[in-house]
């Protein structure tokens, strides 16, 4: 059994909205150079604020794989579902985990049997993993109460990708059981975003996928975003052209991220990365003719 660091559940407060962070696993030290190569150690030392939290000093990405859970409106959402537990798949770091997410998770107040609303920010291994769990052989949904959404410029996208054989295999245990459930709603988030209730927001970012989007939070005149995949980890704010090697359009990309930072930069909005390793928050702040990320540990 992998487990991530012990309770109490890291959370932040955007006006009444307490957002959790529900741990899964800090993944290995490699995870950084394949999924980022153009950071390399040399580019992260350059960026000293970078450790000791989101780097080593060997200049290696830290990076980790959790999801987000919190009440708005009334409803219980949860945004991405991790990687999943008992799941088959070619990269080692994902193969077969065995964690205690679930446990985690309703540790933190989210009961699978009382989550409302699911929302993948879009249709990749390591955030769709939990939307299912094994029972009795066959893959059945994690939250049978909840709604799922996703963009449906994400879901059409993939429906006519010639996709490989461990990508046919993640939709065949974590998105297909869904669908066929009758679970997965698909949202049209045109370029000014898509209101989903009161206080809560999908915003368009493709590129690393034509569909993702991020999750846009407000309550109190506060305001909060978490990334998803559009920003993978803190360095890409001090290099926005760094992308990642699964990027579907490396330029859309990067255009993408760029469009974002500048919209965020020196403005009380907290960030919250979706793969960033704990602190995980923070505000984006003009570095030169970059960003760099002031953390905002998590209460």
């Amino acid at each position: 059994m992998q487990t991530s660091p012990a309770a109490p559940v890291p959370s932040w407060t955007v006006g009444d909205i307490t957002v959790q962070r529900i741990d899964e696993v800090l993944l290995p030290p490699a995870t950084g150079p394949w999924l980022l190569p153009d950071a390399t150690p040399e580019v992260v030392a350059g960026q000293g604020w970078l450790q000791p939290h989101f780097a080593d000093h060997q200049g290696i990405l830290r990076l980790h794989s959790h999801s987000f859970a919190f009440v708005v409106d009334g409803l219980r959402v949860l945004v991405d579902t991790g990687i999943g537990n008992g799941k088959q798949r070619a990269n080692p770091a994902w193969h077969n985990l065995q964690t205690d997410f679930m446990e985690r998770l309703t540790d933190g107040g989210f009961a699978p049997d009382a989550v409302d609303l699911v929302i993948l920010t879009h249709l990749h291994a390591d955030h769709v993993g939990w939307n299912t769990r094994e029972v009795n052989g066959e893959w059945a949904p994690s939250f049978p109460g909840a709604r799922y959404l996703t963009s449906r410029t994400e879901r059409e996208f993939w429906a006519t990708y010639d996709m490989d054989e461990p990508r046919e295999q993640m939709f065949r245990d974590s998105v297909i059981p869904v669908e066929q459930a009758g679970l997965l709603d698909l949202v049209d988030v045109p370029a000014e975003g898509a209101e989903i209730a009161p206080g809560l927001r999908l915003t368009p970012t493709p590129g690393h996928t034509p569909g993702h989007v991020a999750v846009e939070l407000t309550s109190g005149g506060e305001r909060a975003l978490i990334t998803g995949d559009c920003v993978h980890h803190p360095v890409q704010l001090a290099h926005p052209a760094i992308g990642a090697c699964v990027d579907i359009d490396p330029l859309q990309s990067e255009a993408t991220r760029r469009q974002l930072l500048g919209s965020l930069a020196d403005t009380d909005t907290l960030v919250l990365g979706t793969h960033f390793p704990p602190p995980t928050a923070g505000l984006v702040i003009t570095a030169g003719d970059a960003y760099r990320l002031l953390p905002v540990p998590a209460a």
